[in-house]
This record gives C-alpha cells, sequence and structure tokens, in this order.
C-alpha cells in the first residue's frame, strides 16, 4: 500500500475532552491508522486556520464534527484532498432530517453543500443514513461503512456479559435529550404491563453493565440514528431489543446477529472500516 503524507484528522471534539459515541469511534479509527502505519495529527476545528489548511495542503485531511469549523476554512479545504467522517447531517441547517417528511428536506434547509460534493468520501454509518444523505444531496462519493469502532477491551466486556443470564426487565434509557425519547418507551412499558427500569451512569462500564444486565431494551427515538451504538450494544450482549424505524444498525445485513457472533464481525470491522477508510483517501 502506497504511503500517505501524514493525515490531519479535524473534529470538534477528541475522546479525552468528550465520551461521546462519536468522539469514541474517532478515537479508535485514528488508533488503528496509526497502527496501520500512517502518521495522524489531531486539531480541534475551532483551531484551525485557512492558513493552517494551505500548510498541509499535501497533507490529507479527515474532517469528522465540524460544527465549530469556520466558513473560511471549510472553503479552504474544497481543492486539497479530505474525506468527511459523518456523524449525523451537518448538511441540514437542523442537522435533523427527523423534521420533514420522507426525511427530505427542502433547498432552503441545505448547507454545506459544496463540501459535501467535493470530498473525496463522505463516510456514511448505515445504508439507513447514506440513503436520507443522498436524498437530499445527490452525490456519489457516499460510502456505506457498515458500523462504528469499538476498543477491543470494551468488546470483550460485553462479550462476557453476552453469556450472564438475564433478568425479567426492560432497560429504557434515562435521557434528558428530547430526541432520544425516554417517555414514549416507558408509556410504551406502561401499556403493555412490562417491568422495565430507567437506566443511566456517566461510567461507560457500568451503563454496559446495567444494559445487558436485563432481557429487553425499549428505545424509541424521534430522529433518525445513523447507526445507533446502543443499541448494537445492547444486541452484542444478547439483549432483545424493542425499537421503532429510525435505527440506521437495523437495517444493515449483520444485524441479525447478536451475542458473541456480533462480537466477533465488529472486531473484523475494526480493521474492515479503517481499510475502507484508508483506500478512499
Amino acid at each position: 500500500m502506497k504511503k500517505l503524507n501524514e493525515i490531519i484528522f479535524i473534529a470538534d471534539f477528541f475522546a479525552n475532552q468528550v465520551l461521546g459515541g462519536g468522539e469514541l469511534n474517532n478515537d479508535e479509527l485514528i488508533k488503528k491508522i496509526i497502527q496501520k502505519g500512517h502518521s495522524v495529527k489531531t486539531i480541534n476545528s475551532h483551531l484551525v486556520t485557512s492558513n493552517f489548511v494551505e500548510e498541509n495542503k499535501e497533507n490529507t485531511f479527515i474532517v469528522a464534527n465540524f460544527i465549530n469549523l469556520r466558513s473560511d476554512c471549510i472553503r479552504a479545504l474544497y481543492n486539497k484532498r479530505y474525506a468527511i467522517y459523518e456523524h449525523d447531517h451537518k448538511y441540514l441547517s437542523t442537522r435533523d432530517p427527523g423534521h420533514f417528511k420522507d426525511f427530505l428536506a427542502p433547498k432552503d434547509a441545505i448547507v454545506n453543500f459544496e463540501f459535501y460534493k467535493r470530498a473525496k468520501a463522505v463516510f456514511c454509518q448505515s445504508k439507513f443514513h447514506l440513503d436520507i444523505i443522498n436524498k437530499n444531496l445527490k452525490i456519489d462519493n457516499l460510502v456505506n461503512l457498515s458500523g462504528n469502532l469499538w476498543d477491543l477491551k470494551s468488546l470483550e466486556f460485553m462479550r462476557t456479559i453476552s453469556q450472564k443470564k438475564k433478568q425479567n426487565l426492560c432497560s429504557v434509557m434515562s435521557s434528558s435529550i428530547y430526541h432520544k425519547n425516554t417517555r414514549e418507551a416507558v408509556l410504551y412499558c406502561e401499556a403493555k404491563n412490562l417491568d422495565y427500569t430507567l437506566i443511566s451512569d456517566q461510567d461507560y462500564y457500568k451503563f454496559l453493565e446495567k444494559l445487558g444486565t436485563n432481557q429487553k431494551f425499549i428505545f424509541f427515538p424521534k430522529t433518525p440514528e445513523t447507526l445507533s451504538r446502543v443499541v448494537v450494544e445492547a444486541r452484542m450482549m444478547n439483549v432483545q431489543v424493542i425499537v421503532n424505524k429510525m435505527i440506521g444498525a437495523t437495517k444493515e445485513s449483520w444485524f441479525s446477529l447478536k451475542g458473541q457472533d456480533l462480537v466477533d464481525l465488529m472486531i473484523e470491522k475494526r480493521n474492515t472500516i479503517t481499510d475502507t477508510v484508508i483506500q478512499f483517501i
């Protein structure tokens, strides 16, 4: 494989700053790219300048979340080699296609069109994610990565939990975020006379343990989930998921897998996803 110049990885935040799903995914991608022999420099989007872009014009850029990336820096990237690692829908002013019928936004809601069109590739989390972007932008550089990246420690932790006996309880994620829709999941349980418990924890492993302890996970988000890490995590731990049509993972061919089989697949994807990103950039 041809040796790349330095890769500049741009994101609003990194895993040492914010422990979100996107940040954890990015962190694993960066580590895997480095393991495959490439040099990676990370920079927060708000620290990028147009001069910085020009100084690195011979290098390759991967742009993840970029809400804090200035418009002049976005334009400076137009004629550079870059790819977008998309986590949501930043081509929409709302970042949420769920506001629109059939996820099709009016033209005046489209933003950053040229940025997406000129990218070497726009990496999507699922076919569901890709199809929504394509419906709105109609561009031919979309690539379905069909999954996320987890570190090996977390995957082996979920493998262990997958083999444990479950309680006859439904897990409902306790979230104050409106579009996570905790209320509807609770109402569903009450209407079906299902015993449920609200789960949350700032500690990632304690949250996984709570999620993996119970037989079912109920989740009805109001906005399209490009993949939904938590749903995949539940499946990896042999938890039955009851979800709506807003979950990208459910449209993937591998979603029929669960437990250790799904853990094994996600271990494989640590390489296949990384290789796909490297191939396109």
